[in-house]
């Protein structure tokens, strides 16, 4: 794979749309299609503005890995809507939204945007290994910080992070990483796993917040110094900071794995160029009728056309 290759975190983008675009955008029969309409919207904003020659819609098959809650049991536990059982978990998401998301599947698929997800993986995990085998540069979509742990310049990977729709971006590098959290993309993990992240179920340190996981990166270099300083009696450690990060020792040994997104995800082959026409475009004209999708799905393939 050559070019400059685009990964679309698909769920975050379409929960950004979904609360973003009124749900009085709706199909002929009602069934509200804000999600869909306002994703369609977004993919050809990126594509117009930023012309990427490979373009993948990167899909959660399982948004709660079994593997990762064997290690930490509260990860994501406080979005579980009902538990399964040898099956993945069903996560809370909007009555409104849960409908969508088949028929966004629909829609890429029609267009002939490569739509990936592999199971007992996260979306994140699939992004994490189309980076480690892209040749070329790598722009990353989406609304969720985890990701800036792929990060590199010198890779020329960098995370495109919606501020506003996705009309204004936050173009991640690592100057903006040192700037805002005193790490590069490859420290962003370990800061993450110590300050902690309510939204993923994952407790951190106690008394180890953002500022101080920070300072102790920036001084012992990564997790791996930090836990060394802790048996180092000599180590410039607070005694306070050292007595936390002794109690934290189980939570710190499995977290790494958490945390960091995979690399090595059995992706299956798949075409990645972007399209220049639908390749269905018998079913997308279907959908389109069905679901109105209107001026959303006509600019998007005057885009992709042009």
């Amino acid at each position: 794979m050559t070019g400059r290759l685009m990964l679309l975190d698909t769920a975050s983008l379409y929960f950004r749309a979904y609360f973003g675009v009124p749900d009085s955008v709706r199909a002929p029969d009602g069934t509200p299609v804000n999600a869909v309409r306002g994703l369609l919207d977004f993919i050809d904003r990126l594509v117009k503005d930023h012309r990427p020659d490979h373009l993948v819609a990167c899909m959660d098959a399982d948004w709660r890995p079994r593997w990762r809650v064997d290690l930490i049991p509260t990860y994501k536990a406080h979005r579980v809507a009902e538990e399964h059982t040898g099956a993945p978990d069903a996560e809370e998401v909007p009555d409104t939204l849960a409908p969508q998301v088949p028929v966004i599947e629909e829609v890429l698929d029609a267009i002939g945007i490569a739509r990936v997800g592999v199971a007992e993986y996260e979306a994140d995990d699939v992004i994490g290994t189309f980076t480690a085998r892209a040749r070329g540069p790598v722009d990353i979509v989406t609304g969720d910080r985890d990701l800036y742990q792929l990060v590199d310049d010198e890779r020329q990977v960098r995370v495109l992070y919606p501020l506003k729709g996705v009309g204004t971006l936050q173009v991640t590098d690592e100057a903006v990483l040192r700037e805002k959290y005193g790490v590069d993309g490859r420290g962003y993990a370990d800061l993450a796993l110590l300050r902690g992240d309510p939204s993923d179920g994952l407790p951190g340190v106690a008394g180890i917040g953002e500022k101080t996981a920070a300072k102790l990166l920036a001084e012992f270099g990564d997790l791996a110094g930090i836990m060394a300083a802790v048996d180092d009696p000599g180590a410039k450690l607070t005694p306070s900071q050292r007595k936390r990060l002794t109690e934290a020792r189980p939570y710190l040994a499995v977290a790494p794995k958490v945390v960091r997104v995979a690399g090595d995800v059995p992706l299956p082959e798949v075409g990645t160029a972007l399209p220049h026409a639908p390749r269905d475009p018998a079913a997308l004209a279907e959908l389109a009728r069905r679901w109105g999708l209107g001026g959303s799905l006509d600019r998007l393939l005057t885009t992709l056309t042009s």
